[in-house]
């Protein structure tokens, strides 16, 4: 294909918590690389995934943590991580609750946008929540009323959860971009690390299981992972990669170690086996996985244990 006919560049994916950014990244480039949850604090750095199509071109999508107010220097790297991404991209993809009422936080994007200077697309997530036999009155009614604060914008429905409207809002994000190069090679979905994927996989299964108060106070670190071969002499068949992997889960109190550890450790290995599943299906191995579970009391507040994790603070810039 000729350059000109390629389209390539970075569509950034901002908006609340809990819109359901990643669950929509996860659908568009066919693959799940985003942990998703109802907890809040799920995404907290900001994740880039390829979607890549050989006619048209290729779609780098830099899914944020949700734009919120900050109330730690772990919220502080959270918010700078989205709004600093409005900058760094082609396209703005904005994900909004298929309401009429805009909010405060709604607001406060608002303004973000009109400053950045680049072609917004507000997506009116959950589609699939609205009654079919109000979309006719409520589809309009919603459009009107974000249109009126950016009547610039382009604006599409969409679910995330069910694929409806997802070809539509790639061909508008193709619309526009600019022409240009592949950035990635073809067979490329993610610049993350299996560690760090492995990591955010056993974050989610916790925020998960867990109890609601605990989840956004967790952090964990990926200490080991590293393959091994098993032979076997009697059935050559039966020769398959192990990779072996440690992790410490990082709570804050020690009656939360207490709750993630469970009963005879029944909570810590629920986490595990659903975690290992979900790693075994990445790597294509089978995955032996340790888990351990250590207090780092006010960790979301220490710059030391935030740059540890791979939260860099504003302070470390």
């Amino acid at each position: 294909m000729e350059e000109k006919e390629f389209r390539s560049g970075y569509v950034a994916i901002v908006g609340r918590p809990n819109v359901g950014k990643s669950t929509l990244m996860n659908r568009l480039i066919g693959q799940k690389i985003a942990i998703t949850s109802d907890k809040p604090q799920t995404t907290r750095e900001k994740i880039m995934t390829v979607y890549t199509d050989e006619e048209r071109g290729q779609i780098v999508f830099l899914d944020t943590p949700g734009i919120h107010k900050a109330d730690s220097k772990l919220g502080r790297f959270m918010d700078e991580s989205a709004v600093g991404t409005l900058n760094d991209a082609d396209v703005v993809m904005w994900l909004v609750e298929p309401a009429v009422f805009i909010g405060a936080g709604e607001r406060y994007i608002i303004e973000l946008l009109k400053k950045c200077r680049r072609p917004v697309v507000i997506v009116a997530n959950k589609v699939d929540t609205v009654k079919s036999s109000e979309i006719a009155v409520k589809v309009p009614k919603v459009e009107e009323a974000y249109k009126r604060e950016l009547p610039e914008a382009t604006m599409l429905f969409v679910s995330a959860r069910t694929g409806k409207g997802c070809d539509e809002l790639l061909d508008t994000l193709y619309s526009f971009l600019p022409y240009g190069p592949m950035y990635f090679d073809i067979d490329t979905v993610t610049d993350e690390s299996m560690r760090k994927i492995a990591s955010e996989i056993i974050r989610e299964k916790a925020l998960k299981l867990l109890r609601d108060e605990i989840p956004h106070g967790i952090a964990v670190e990926v200490t080991k992972m590293h393959d091994r071969e098993h032979y076997s002499k009697e059935n050559p068949a039966d020769n398959y990669i192990i990779t072996d992997t440690e992790a410490t889960i990082y709570c804050e109190r020690e009656s939360h170690k207490s709750i993630i550890i469970g009963r005879g450790g029944a909570m810590l290995k629920k986490i595990g086996s659903a975690a290992r599943v979900e790693i075994e299906e990445l790597t294509e191995n089978k995955v032996n996985l340790k888990l351990f579970v250590k207090v780092l009391k006010d960790w979301k507040d220490d710059k030391n244990a935030l740059k540890r994790l791979g939260y860099f603070t504003p302070e470390d810039k």
